[in-house]
């Protein structure tokens, strides 16, 4: 969150990674009501796959989803500032994200999957964001920055439960995600000096550095099987999408692109497909490829716009 994200990747891991994802706008306020275009979800119906992304299409960052083939694109969000980083509950009905305020404060939200029933989670002077849904649903995982700290937390989607599970050491979000069967959690830290990706116990013991590399590695994101992890880094001097296995063996380029890979690459339910977001057209646009790299398309093909941080 899942970072203004212009992260400076090549100075400090990132300022340069994400820059379309403007963490400190200057933000408005909350909307009066949660509306929404409920009568045109027929994508949420009947069991169909979608994808959920941050886009600022209409001049400001709001959450979308669309089918994966770009196709349908929703808007989800409507209000006066950055909603952005969404990630979808394992059942398919809420999706968990992150809205910043006109203080500069970012707090973890949920709404309803057709954008209905916005609701706080998070409620801190902390910046709270990179929400990851556990796989049983019950829990939220989160980066915090508290007073230029790194920690990852937990938290109950009704707000209750908070936990701090590991201080990183790092001087950026951490972009927590849950391993498929809720053993274990993989991070981003800069604690040694350069961005690595790391691992832990979900009890937040454990930590081991999967990445070992002088370049910045980011992003993680596990395979639904929990064998791989897909992630982002500069090693090959320019930021490319990699996957490794879990054990952070067998580093694999996946992408070789003229513009820039960003933002937590998503696999896709069968773990045949991979999504991600480049500025290889000149803008950045959420393309999707096979798991080795293969047939990487540009679903989004919103050339007037930022489209990113797909799910």
């Amino acid at each position: 969150m899942k970072r203004t994200h212009c992260f400076v990747l090549a100075i400090a891991l990132m300022a340069a990674i994400l820059t379309g994802c403007e963490r400190d706008m200057n933000l408005v306020t909350e909307p009066a009501a949660n509306a929404g275009p409920i009568n045109e979800l027929s994508l949420m119906k009947g069991g169909n796959s979608i994808i959920a992304f941050q886009s600022d299409r209409t001049g400001d960052k709001e959450i979308y989803v669309m089918y994966p083939d770009g196709s349908g694109p929703v808007r989800l969000t409507y209000r006066d500032g950055h909603d952005g980083y969404p990630d979808i509950s394992p059942d398919g009905k809420k999706i968990a994200f992150e809205r910043q305020f006109d203080d500069g404060n970012l707090e973890i939200y949920v709404m309803n999957l057709d954008g209905t029933n916005q609701a706080r989670v998070t409620n801190s002077p902390a910046m709270d964001g990179d929400p990851d849904w556990s796989p049983n649903g019950k829990t939220i995982l989160f980066g915090r920055m508290n007073d230029g700290a790194s920690e990852i937390c937990t938290i109950n989607p009704d707000g209750s439960g908070f936990n701090v599970l590991y201080n990183t050491g790092s001087t950026y979000f951490s972009t927590p995600v849950w391993s498929p069967n809720g053993k274990k959690i993989a991070f981003q830290g800069n604690a040694e000096g350069n961005f690595e990706i790391y691992v832990m116990n979900a009890n937040g013991t454990g930590v081991t550095n999967l990445t070992n590399n002088a370049a910045s590695d980011a992003y993680a994101s596990w395979s639904p099987d929990g064998k791989k992890i897909a992630f982002i880094s500069n090693r090959d001097g320019d930021y490319e999408v990699y996957v490794m296995n879990a054990d952070g063996s067998g580093q694999t380029r996946l992408t070789n692109s003229p513009g820039r890979e960003y933002n937590n690459p998503a696999w896709s339910p069968d773990g045949k497909q991979i999504v991600f977001d480049s500025n290889r057209d000149g803008n950045y646009e959420i393309y999707v490829m096979n798991s080795d790299g293969s047939g990487q398309t540009n679903i989004s093909n919103n050339f007037d716009a930022t489209d990113y941080a797909p799910e």
